[in-house]
């Protein structure tokens, strides 16, 4: 029974009622304390200190010991929404673990809540992006679908209670340039902004997400923490959003540091930025700006009264998680510390790295036999954890490095050769490398090269960046391309025996392979693939798993295939835009075996823009090996008034074929997938013919040049 005669504790009573009743027991400066992140304890009310900032990218973050799943661009890579929410539920359970043990201890520190600023549903717009790792890719719809099931694997289905509050960051037309971000002002027409960087923000204030996180940057000349049209007019009006918006870690700080400070110069005090967020609709300050409210109450740049408004919705939030609820209350607060880290877990990290890595190219010498004589592993990656965690990661003790997965998955009795061989980033100083050698008389060489989060990844985390995290040159690093030339020219210097090369490249983003494609007898890209990421690569290399993922962005050949890094409009990017025949498509990887797609055939081949349509397919596994495919779902307007995509991705199932069998997928067609945005932002559909295109990558003539599955196409009329 409920005894506190606090009304704001009291769980039966409505929300709103508690909410208003804690506001009227604070005082002005206790009110800006609880709008900040750090907000500290209350005593007299009986109030913890809690903190709003939280990580669970991909696992819980900077917190205790947790399961690492793969960096979010390899989950974009399993194309697989399901297994999305299955890790974000995963997640969650761990998160709510941990905050029910830590709490009891009375550790209310950062990182140890409930609110998680992720998923990152930014469009990687451009491979230069340091922070694209974060994202799922490059295509609204893929990043949409899979953000949806993140946010509710994350806040759970409980009718009156969140397990933990999803964040959806950074709103919006946020991808670079990082060392510009708090100054930078992205310019982007209607079409643009409508068509590629808000769809996803709209899937999932629709699914219920429970914060938005305004960028640093300006977008359209003005800061987007201070966005009217953005915050008000989109997110509000249009959309009806209802829980609450943070800022970006000290993004406020940018409003009132002048251009020459490298901020934006919106206002010119601390005080002012702080009334100016408040009106704009922001309702929680990472940072310390928020301490002058008190001061710009004075100065009659704001009213207590707006403060109380965004705070009373900031505090929901809490109340939905059940912080000021006696502890049993809610079901998660029963989840036990022993879910944290456990073998299921372990498993289904495994499972999601498994899905996400990406054979690019295989001459016949995948899969590997576990019993040859010889096996030469090396390179700067293989022996690495960095390369294991991508950036906003956690911890755990037990990591599988690439160098221990395939040291496990080959036969005792097989000679295991390991030497670094090259640094990350730097030719080696010593003019004598023994490591080479070993490429000659091996049976393979395993050469793991690629990016760290020492190249890539955010602004000062970066240490062995001299851009900010970005990848300007969008290349690997020289060494390592003249180590691999090294390596072929050692493996192949017996005509009569020539040795394979099996290239695996770590990274989070595109990266020009040309070279190693060349180079190398096969190409696995296995992005940052978490703490099971040594087993998962082993488990493709032998065979236990055939390579089932796809790129979830576009590989162009060279920079000089890209736009201008700070250039934002879509003309020449993505596959959506592209004109020119990338490296490696959107959509695209090779399997070990092959999928055939014919029969395809439309429930009607005309119809009015208010009905739908199913299309189905017949997919077989023409091969000897069991096997998942990705099937992918592509639109094409033939003849429309504005300018429109090549092809956009419209649906995608994952599904798994026995050899030699069939299976017949039938996908529901909707008005909306026949829609256009047109240059005003506005959407219709226009009367005409579409190409539907259904296949194992994205209908680009270098998809079939590079192997990928046959695509069965059909055309539907719209009256």
């Amino acid at each position: 029974m409920y005894t506190d005669s606090l009304l704001f504790k009291n769980p039966s009573k409505p929300i709103d009622a508690r909410v208003e009743d804690l506001i009227s027991r604070l005082t002005l400066e206790e009110k800006a304390a609880q709008m900040m992140n750090g907000t500290p304890e209350i005593k007299r009310l009986g109030i913890p200190a809690y903190d709003y900032w939280n990580e669970a990218l991909h696992g819980v973050g900077r917190s205790c010991a947790a399961t690492v799943f793969p960096q979010a661009i390899g989950l974009g890579a399993t194309f697989d929404p399901d297994l999305a929410y299955r890790v974000s539920s995963a997640i969650s359970d761990e998160a709510r673990a941990i905050y029910n043990a830590t709490s009891k201890k009375g550790y209310h520190k950062q990182y140890n809540g409930l609110t998680f600023w992720t998923p990152n549903i930014n469009i990687f717009r451009d491979p230069r992006w340091g922070r694209g790792q974060e994202t799922y890719g490059e295509d609204p719809y893929l990043t949409s679908i899979l953000g949806v099931s993140f946010v509710k694997g994350l806040q759970g289905d409980h009718p009156n209670y969140l397990k933990t509050a999803a964040c959806a960051k950074h709103f919006a037309v946020h991808s670079g340039p990082e060392k510009l971000r708090h100054e930078f002002n992205a310019e982007v027409n209607q079409k643009d902004l409508w068509e590629t960087y808000l769809p996803a923000f709209k899937a999932l204030v629709d699914a219920n997400v429970e914060s938005i996180m305004c960028a640093y940057n300006s977008t359209n000349g003005e800061p987007c923490c201070s966005n009217n049209y953005l915050i008000d007019d989109v997110l509000r009006n249009t959309w009806n959003f209802k829980g609450h918006v943070v800022s970006d870690c000290w993004a406020l700080v940018d409003l009132y540091n002048q251009p020459n400070e490298g901020g934006h110069g919106r206002v010119q005090t601390a005080a002012e930025a702080a009334a100016l967020a408040i009106k704009t609709g922001v309702n929680l300050n990472c940072g310390v700006t928020y301490e002058s409210l008190s001061e710009a109450v004075k100065l009659g740049m704001i009213t207590e009264k707006e403060i109380d408004e965004q705070l009373a919705t900031l505090l929901k939030t809490r109340f939905k998680l059940g912080l000021f609820d006696p502890v049993g209350s809610n079901p998660y607060d029963n989840i036990p510390f022993e879910v944290v880290n456990s073998e299921k877990h372990r498993e289904l990290s495994k499972e999601a790295a498994q899905k996400s890595i990406v054979l690019l190219k295989n001459n016949g010498i995948l899969p590997l036999k576990n019993d040859l004589s010889k096996y030469f592993v090396t390179g700067p990656n293989a022996a690495s954890i960095e390369i294991l965690l991508g950036n906003y990661y956690g911890v755990n003790p037990n990591m599988v490095t690439i160098l221990e997965g395939v040291s496990k998955a080959i036969e005792p009795t097989s000679q295991l050769q390991y030497r670094l061989g090259a640094m990350l980033n730097k030719p080696s100083i010593n003019p004598i490398n023994y490591a080479t050698a070993h490429a000659g008389n091996s049976d393979v060489t395993i050469v793991v090269l690629g990016v760290s989060s020492q190249l890539e990844g955010e602004e000062g985390d970066s240490l062995d960046s001299d851009t900010a995290g970005d990848i300007l040159s969008y290349s690997l690093p020289k060494n390592q391309i003249d180590y691999l030339k090294e390596l072929r020219k050692t493996a192949d210097k017996n005509p009569e025996d020539k040795k394979p090369i099996i290239a695996v490249i770590t990274g989070g983003s595109a990266i020009n392979l040309s070279e190693v494609q060349a180079l190398a007898d096969a190409v696995l890209f296995v992005w940052y693939p978490g703490e099971e990421g040594g087993t998962a690569v082993a488990d493709i290399l032998f065979g236990k798993v055939s390579p089932s993922g796809r790129l979830p962005i576009t590989f162009p050949k060279s920079i000089d295939q890209l736009p201008a890094f700070d250039d934002y409009a879509m003309k020449g990017r993505t596959y959506k835009y592209m004109d020119v025949d990338p490296l490696y498509p959107f959509g695209f990887g090779l399997s070990y075996t092959t999928f055939n797609y014919n029969n395809i055939k439309a429930s009607s081949s005309s119809i009015s823009k208010k009905e739908n349509v199913n299309v189905e397919v017949n997919i077989t596994n023409t091969g000897k090996i069991n096997a998942d495919e990705v099937v992918q779902v592509y639109i094409s307007d033939k003849k429309a008034s504005v300018t429109v995509p090549n092809f956009k991705l419209i649906k995608t199932k994952r599904i798994h074929l026995k050899a030699e069998h069939s299976k017949k997928i039938v996908f529901e067609l909707t008005p909306e997938d026949f829609e256009i945005i047109k240059n005003d932002g506005s959407s219709t559909i226009e009367s005409g013919e579409f190409n539907i295109y259904i296949g194992g990558s994205s209908p680009m003539k270098r998809s079939v040049e590079l192997g990928a599955s046959t695509m069965a196409e059909t055309i539907i009329t719209v009256k």
